[in-house]
């Protein structure tokens, strides 16, 4: 086991991890602060990766792509909140899971109706399409072009939430929303920005991973499962625990499934080795997320301020 297979795999878990956080930051704060259960929001991920690889082939402009991904998901984001997801703010999680599952379903129908059922292949753009050279090893430089990306909006995250007006409402939402509104403050439209933010930062995710993926219907649902877990094990609100967790998770789950098939070979069959190795180092996240609920159910990383 080389040092450079260990480096090579910690950046990919990085890579993951911060892919994870796009996801995570907006969901959170819709779980902190409207206490709503979005299950579409890996829907959102899809509709970027749509809207990002329809746009590539209309421009032939990566950028353009990104930023088609951005301002599409803002619109459904903005479409979404005010025809239905406003309407359910009082209702019982329950509903928010019936509704929001329901659409899910319409989404990966929609999208296979508009696109048709065959995968979609948004390339590398040509500029980005080559390697670095860290310690001595090449790593792809998109997937660098990613991990920036990831920290670069972790930074705005934070100058957002802890240097702004609307990240103190932010934070005093989390912890007082009924308080907020009784000040005068539009919980109204502070909702409607918190949804249309995490419906951005979905665009923003499934566009960064279109390049590494095949964009194809259902692609949603797989990620955002392990999102919900980074969110409980990073703490529901936080957006900082967002990203310390979708690190510890990304980097888990790729060195899990990297290393572990390796390790068990010493004590089983190689055959039963690789296919035991994936399936435990999935499990190793939801045993971590069990654990944090059993001895921490606030989260890991939620302190005395969000």
């Amino acid at each position: 086991m080389s040092l450079t297979l260990i480096l090579s795999q910690l950046l990919n878990g990085l890579q993951y991890g911060v892919l994870l956080f796009l996801l995570a930051a907006g969901l959170t704060l819709v779980f902190g602060i409207m206490s709503f259960v979005n299950l579409a929001h890996g829907s959102l991920y899809m509709l970027g990766a749509y809207f990002a690889a329809t746009t590539f082939n209309l421009t032939n402009s990566f950028v353009l792509a990104v930023l088609g991904a951005l301002v599409g998901c803002l619109v459904v984001g903005v479409i979404l909140e005010r025809v239905a997801v406003s309407r359910l703010y009082r209702r019982d999680h329950l509903d928010h899971v019936l509704v929001t599952f329901g659409m899910v379903l319409f989404f990966n129908e929609m999208v296979q109706i508009l696109w048709g059922t065959q995968p979609l292949f948004l390339p590398v753009p040509s500029w980005l399409d080559s390697t670095v050279s860290i310690l001595g090893m090449t790593y792809p430089s998109y997937r660098i072009a990613i991990i920036v990306v990831g920290l670069l909006v972790a930074v705005g995250a934070h100058w957002l939430i802890h240097k702004t007006r609307l990240g103190m409402l932010i934070r005093a939402g989390s912890v007082n929303p009924q308080m907020v509104g009784a000040l005068g403050v539009n919980i109204k439209l502070l909702n409607a920005l918190l949804f249309a933010l995490g419906a951005v930062l979905a665009g923003l995710a499934g566009a960064m991973a279109g390049p590494i993926l095949s964009v194809q219907s259902g692609m949603g649902e797989p990620v955002l499962i392990t999102t919900l877990v980074v969110i409980v094990i990073g703490g529901i609100g936080s957006v900082s625990g967002a990203f310390y967790a979708a690190l510890v998770v990304g980097v888990a789950d790729t060195l899990g499934r990297a290393f572990l098939p390796t390790l068990l070979r010493e004590f089983m069959a190689r055959d039963l080795a690789n296919a035991a190795g994936p399936a435990i180092a999935s499990m190793l996240i939801y045993v971590l997320m069990a654990v944090v609920l059993a001895i921490r159910p606030q989260g890991l990383f939620v302190g005395g301020k969000k």
